[in-house]
């Protein structure tokens, strides 16, 4: 199966999901400052309000009105804006939490970390005592821009497409819908199925304003899936048809879509029928949203930093390394550092590096904060040292080291490790590809190349002119067949192991870019899920030691922050924890 492109910058992602907090301390002559160690937030069950009604809470001080523009370099934005095959971290933020509803979502808690608070169902959803039915209501006063309301069926129908792998091969479905929903495995899907009603598919029933999913195990983290944009509506019939609903979706949020050029611009108004009394997380301030993609960092970097008139009441969603001490300065509480649960890795091809000594040394060769830098991030602020697949603040999370230690750059012990793997005599070939479009991505390359072959390698760094990804994840792609390291970033789609290991690690996973195939672990993550509820976390943190100590199968590169920059004139500068990208939802324009 040919996987379309994933549009993620640097993090592949898919929907961003990090329960977790910037933490900040004070500095005399600096301001707020990032911590160089982010706090992270307790990811239980006590970071869920089920019982919170709309409308959301108003935010202190916020106006109504104007345009915010948002910048986002070296971020192509989303490839599609069907919530169905929507999965990349620019796109979902973005739509998320301003166009397209879902059975869940993430509001900001009093304490700045994300609360799961209900969407479009009335609450986070009823389950039967082994968690393999779930049903949710849905509300019956919320609506699509032209005013008509949203029934449980368009809701039901939504869910239904995302089973879909060929229409939407690089949407969430494909992991998580195939995985958990009853009678995934023999449904093709309403259009790949010729089955455009979902009559085909016995795995939900809707009852009234109540849908009822049914699972083929255990799932009881479906509250928390409900919050991605596939777990939402869509039109009945021809109207969703994906060729052109991609382009033209119509908006259940506040906003809705008034032009889109895909890689350059997406601009959205106001969504009229939009009612806040339906919505308990979302808000309406700005009349208009301006968001521009693949913008050149450097002059949105000069934009920002000059208090210009483009930059009053604008968003960059990143800042070039050198100038952040700059930024700290003179910023103050207008630079914010999010920490997210990005994991960003690399993916030795399991099938062809077939020996861990090889594997480590080349963890041992990677030059992290020479090629941190090169790419425009600033070590231990927006990149931090990571030694585990579940990032710090994940529940069950352990704190280990493969080696003892924490892995940094030592091109004599990568050396070592391929003597003692019987490669000691030549350089170890690696072939891996870079997108050549972007000039920070190339001097990471040349960066990486270097302390790679420092390290005891040869390199073969194929230049591209498409995201990475669309070839990493595309087992047809020719220049794909003949590498064997790729990228194997991930951010996980709700906070917990379920979500972080199957699928970087299990076999047959599209994300899966490491090749990585061992019986004996899939057999264990498939069992993990009839554990009982309270003992899952802590089994995950122990399967993720056992993997990473005895197969280390992917190379954890950092643990991904971000930084954002706001103008003065846009209020309650904050990030969003759930999405690791600038809290849309809360943001108004100062008048």
């Amino acid at each position: 199966m040919s996987r379309t492109k994933l549009l993620v910058g640097v993090c592949l992602t898919l929907l961003t999901l990090a329960t977790c907090t910037a933490g900040g301390t004070e500095n005399d002559d600096a301001g707020p400052r990032a911590t160089t160690t982010p706090t992270y937030a307790d990811q239980g069950t006590g970071r869920k309000d089920p019982g919170r009604t709309a409308p959301a809470a108003p935010v202190a001080g916020a106006a109504s009105g104007g345009t915010i523009t948002v910048y986002l370099p070296g971020a192509p934005g989303p490839d599609t804006l069907d919530p169905t095959g929507a999965w990349s971290v620019t796109g979902n933020a973005i739509q998320q939490s301003l166009i397209s509803r879902s059975l869940t979502q993430y509001a900001r808690g009093a304490d700045g970390q994300p609360v799961l608070v209900p969407d479009l169902a009335v609450d986070l959803g009823r389950h039967n005592a082994d968690f393999t039915e779930w049903t949710f209501t849905i509300r019956d006063d919320a609506t699509w821009e032209d005013g008509r309301t949203v029934t449980a069926e368009e809701v039901a129908f939504g869910i239904c497409r995302s089973l879909d792998s060929d229409a939407f091969s690089a949407g969430p479905g494909t992991e998580y819908s195939e995985t958990y929903f009853a009678g995934a495995e023999e449904y093709e899907g309403p259009y790949t199925g010729e089955d455009p009603g979902c009559d085909d598919w016995s795995g939900i029933s809707v009852d009234g304003q109540d849908i009822t999913i049914s699972m083929s195990r255990p799932f009881p983290d479906m509250d928390y899936y409900g919050a991605v944009m596939a777990m939402g509506p869509a039109p009945l019939g021809d109207a969703a048809e994906p060729s052109t609903y991609r382009q033209e979706p119509e908006a259940t949020g506040p906003y809705k879509v008034e032009s889109w050029v895909y890689g350059e611009e997406l601009v959205l108004v106001r969504n009229d029928a939009w009612d806040a009394g339906s919505d308990p997380g979302r808000h309406q301030y700005a009349s208009r949203w301006v968001f521009k993609f693949n913008q050149d960092q450097a002059k949105v970097d000069a934009i920002m930093l000059a208090d210009s008139s483009p930059g009053e009441a604008a968003v960059s969603t990143s800042l070039d390394a050198n100038l952040y001490n700059l930024a700290r300065l003179r910023l103050g509480d207008r630079l914010v550092q999010q920490p997210t649960q990005c994991l960003s890795s690399l993916a030795p091809d399991y099938t062809k590096i077939t020996d861990i000594d090889v594997r480590k040394a080349l963890a041992y060769a990677y030059p992290y904060e020479d090629a941190w830098i090169a790419s425009g991030e600033v070590p231990d602020v927006s990149r931090v040292p990571a030694s585990s697949v579940m990032p710090p603040g994940m529940a069950g999370q352990r704190d280990f080291q493969v080696d003892g230690t924490q892995i940094t750059y030592d091109p004599e012990k990568a050396k070592e490790l391929l003597a003692k793997a019987g490669f000691g005599d030549e350089p170890y070939p690696i072939t891996m590809v870079y997108f050549e479009l972007d000039p920070q991505a190339v001097a990471a390359q040349d960066q990486i190349t270097k302390g790679f072959e420092a390290s005891g390698f040869s390199v073969k760094a194929i230049p591209v002119q498409e995201s990475p990804f669309s070839i990493w994840t595309d087992p047809d792609d020719e220049v794909n067949q003949t590498l064997n390291l790729r990228g194997a970033s991930w951010c996980p789609a709700w906070p917990a192991g379920a979500a972080m290991l199957p699928p970087l690690l299990s076999q047959g996973a599209a994300y899966n870019t490491a090749q990585f195939d061992e019986p004996s672990i899939d057999k264990a993550m498939a069992a993990l899920s009839a554990l009982p509820v309270g003992d899952q976390a802590d089994a995950w943190g122990a399967l993720d030691e056992k993997i990473m100590k005895t197969y280390f199968p992917v190379i954890p590169i950092a643990y991904v922050n971000r930084l954002f920059v706001f103008g003065d004139r846009v209020g309650n500068p904050s990030g969003d924890a759930s999405m690791g990208m600038p809290n849309y939802k809360d943001l108004y324009v100062v008048p």
